[in-house]
């Protein structure tokens, strides 16, 4: 059988990726075969798709680390046909055929169910993304940071894993305070529940004091480098800092004065190969945490064509929020 599929190639370190009629039979191995509803459109899919970091290890493969869809064929035990699951991150777009396909066969190990109160739309508008700004909020609970400790940061609060980590952490009853180089989004951040807007270049220019005046009793940094350094020093004690992502580098030039004047913890938050208990207890929170309304405002919906005209686009950050690939369209 045929289905429609974007299929990225490399000539001469070039990579190109293109939409292609996909046959069935040439998919991977795995031991469930899901009819695909929807996908996304990460940083890392941009990454993936510029070649600007190796994300891809094989060649030609179906990009795509996310996707949401019905359980079509299974021989696993842990799932059926009808199941509706999510998937995000492990060996997809890497070395596995990914998301960005109408059909994908995939390790039932790898999967989720989608919990019953979101639809497969949800899961995706959700995300890779979504999935990890619960992660970090949950880094934070268990770190101790409670909404009474003070103000939660959020950096790259206009893009995908920021945008959500504010309405998740706004509804929870922490004050949030977003940044973000796009100042002419304040008003979309303050409707996500942001109380207080600052300009990202406070924290990404680096510094020469180790340790700064308190001011955060959380962090969810998606940003390392410099922004990363600055927020540590400015922790509150006994505070946390759940660090996701590289936006602005994968260096670390700080100081260890933070962990020991304050006592600081830095959660390093993984969500490619988190466990299986780790993923559910993510997703069932996010099932009750997050408001609906708030979610959809952070989507943008294009079909699977449309990929390839939007995905240049977001490593500049001109893109904002959730973009939810819809694969049939």
């Amino acid at each position: 059988m045929k289905f429609k599929a974007l299929l990225s190639s490399k000539t001469n370190d070039r990579v190109s990726t293109e939409l292609v009629d996909f046959d069935e039979a040439d998919l991977m191995d795995g031991d469930v075969l899901v009819q695909v509803d929807y996908s996304t459109l990460t940083y890392k899919d941009a990454l993936a798709l510029t070649n600007e970091r190796p994300v891809i290890q094989k060649f030609p493969l179906i990009p795509g680390i996310d996707l949401s869809g019905v359980v079509l064929e299974s021989s696993n035990a842990g799932f059926k046909a009808g199941d509706c699951v999510v998937l995000n991150g492990w060996d997809l777009s890497m070395g596995h055929h990914g998301g960005l396909a109408q059909r994908a066969r995939v390790r039932g190990e790898w999967l989720n169910k989608i919990p019953g109160n979101l639809t497969t739309r949800d899961a995706m508008a959700i995300g890779t993304a979504g999935y990890t700004a619960m992660l970090c909020v949950l880094a934070l609970e268990d770190a101790g940071v409670t909404p009474e400790k003070g103000d939660v940061l959020v950096t790259g609060a206009n893009g995908g894993v920021g945008s959500i980590a504010v309405a998740i952490l706004s509804k929870l009853g922490y004050r949030v305070v977003a940044a973000t180089g796009r100042p002419e989004h304040a008003e979309y951040l303050h409707s996500l529940g942001a109380t207080e807007i600052i300009d990202r270049a406070e924290l990404s220019e680096p510094r020469k004091k180790p340790i700064s005046a308190e001011r955060w009793a959380g962090v969810v940094d998606v940003a390392g480098g410099p922004t990363l350094v600055n927020a540590l020093a400015e922790t509150k004690y006994r505070g946390a800092v759940a660090a996701c992502g590289l936006a602005q580098s994968d260096a670390q030039h700080g100081s260890v004065l933070p962990f020991i004047l304050r006592n600081v913890t830095l959660a390093g938050v993984d969500s490619v190969n988190a466990p299986q208990h780790v993923r559910q207890r993510a997703w069932d929170r996010l099932a009750t945490d997050l408001d609906p309304q708030k979610l959809e405002s952070t989507v943008q919906l294009i079909g699977l064509a449309e990929v390839l005209d939007v995905y240049e686009q977001i490593i500049p950050g001109k893109v904002r929020g959730r973009i939810v690939v819809d694969v049939n369209a």
